[in-house]
């Protein structure tokens, strides 16, 4: 299963236990280190809050060490550049036109994914990638158990540092619309999947399996992919992206920006995403751009989550987003206000929702809540939440 997209987390029942002089602090950026380190505090110490969630996430570690490792040399599909070493994917919402003599061009359908995009196998092997780097790193800090370090390492090293199996560091062909276009700034989303990655080669540091050698590498390739995002023509385009495709855009340049070493880019790109906020919600909070969706609710969540996310990052950077308020007088709190009683089906919801929304969504956004505003409303609605969620590793750093 995929992880939980990340959010700055906050464990807020696991028991408070100081760290020693000595604890080293993991290198990450989507999550507390000083929380994880604590985590790991009370694993060692064989706390029984974490036995069992640890077991949890110990078991679906396992099964990942027999994991053949991914690539974007797996597809049978080439793209247009005749390299494939270059990332492709098929927009989801767009279809055959049955009216057409060959189909083309594809028509939109919002929310209905179309089922081809899967033979493109692009997508679905970065999101595999994604969920073993982000558990084995996890088992390997908490347990520090060398073969899962070994696993994730092998993995990362081949979808990214392996000649003859890494990914080209641009996104070119992503979401490409048959019939119209080989690839759009779209496409970049697909990537935020490199956010979660980032944070496992960070928890990595220090094992015998990720040398410095290769974390650098890593590093060099993140810096080439965001220069990418900045100067193309797809970047520029997803950059000025209105919805939630331009606060994801945000979370991806300020994480990379921090994860190559670049804190004053990142303070430049939080700083300007504040822009971004004062364009997207209204006075009493509400995304319009999202509304318009035919998932309107799942879509409102997902931007909100970028933007808790993306407050999580800029407060690394130097740029507070938690308590901005725009020309309006909103702000992230007004939005989760506004949005929380319709998360929870306190509220009917009476805008479109073609598909099954899934409230556990709201986790990351409800337990970040209450730390940062000291919120006991939002902690109660956090450990609702966590009773009911099936990642093993979200249940760990958000559970008893």
């Amino acid at each position: 299963m995929r992880p939980l997209l990340p959010v700055l987390l906050v464990v807020f029942t696991l028991p408070v236990i100081a760290l020693t002089a000595s604890a080293q602090l993991p290198e990450v950026f989507l999550v507390d280190a000083q929380h994880l380190a604590r985590v790991k505090q009370s694993v060692q110490a064989k706390d029984k809050g974490v036995e069992q969630p640890l077991l949890n996430l110990l078991q679906e570690a396992d099964k990942l060490l027999e994991m053949k490792p991914v690539s974007v040399m797996d597809k049978g599909l080439t793209p247009v550049s005749g390299n494939k070493h270059d990332y492709m994917s098929q927009a989801p919402y767009f279809w055959y036109d049955s009216s057409k003599p060959n189909g083309l061009p594809y028509l939109r359908r919002d929310g209905e994914r179309n089922p081809e995009i899967y033979k493109i196998t692009d997508r679905s092997n970065l999101g595999k990638l994604e969920n073993a780097a982000h558990l084995l790193s996890l088992a390997w800090y908490f347990t520090g158990k060398e073969q899962y370090a070994d696993k994730a390492a092998s993995l990362l090293r081949c979808w990214f540092l392996d000649g003859t199996t890494r990914m080209n560091p641009h996104l070119n062909y992503g979401q490409a619309i048959p019939g119209i276009n080989d690839g759009r700034g779209i496409g970049i989303i697909e990537t935020i999947a490199l956010t979660n990655i980032a944070d496992a080669a960070g928890l990595l540091k220090g094992s015998k399996a990720w040398p410095l050698q290769d974390h650098q590498a890593l590093q060099q390739w993140y810096k080439e992919y965001l220069q990418w995002m900045l100067t193309s023509k797809n970047g520029k385009e997803e950059h000025a992206a209105k919805n939630n495709h331009g606060t994801w855009y945000y979370v991806q340049v300020v994480d990379f920006a921090l994860f190559c070493g670049d804190k004053a880019k990142a303070h430049e790109l939080a700083e300007e995403s504040k822009k971004r906020m004062d364009s997207q919600l209204t006075a009493e909070g509400q995304m319009p751009l999202e509304l318009e969706r035919t998932a309107a609710l799942g879509y409102s969540t997902f931007n909100l989550r970028a933007w808790f996310t993306l407050a999580g990052l800029a407060s690394q950077a130097g740029t507070d987003l938690w308590n901005y308020t725009t020309s309006k007088g909103a702000g992230l709190r007004t939005a989760l206000d506004w949005l929380t009683p319709y998360a929870f089906g306190e509220k009917a919801w009476t805008w479109q929702q073609i598909n099954r929304y899934n409230k556990e969504d709201m986790l990351p956004v409800v337990a970040q809540a209450g730390t940062i505003w000291k919120a006991p409303a939002y902690t109660a609605r956090a450990e609702q939440l966590v009773k009911t969620v099936k990642d093993p590793a979200a249940v760990l750093l958000y559970g008893r």
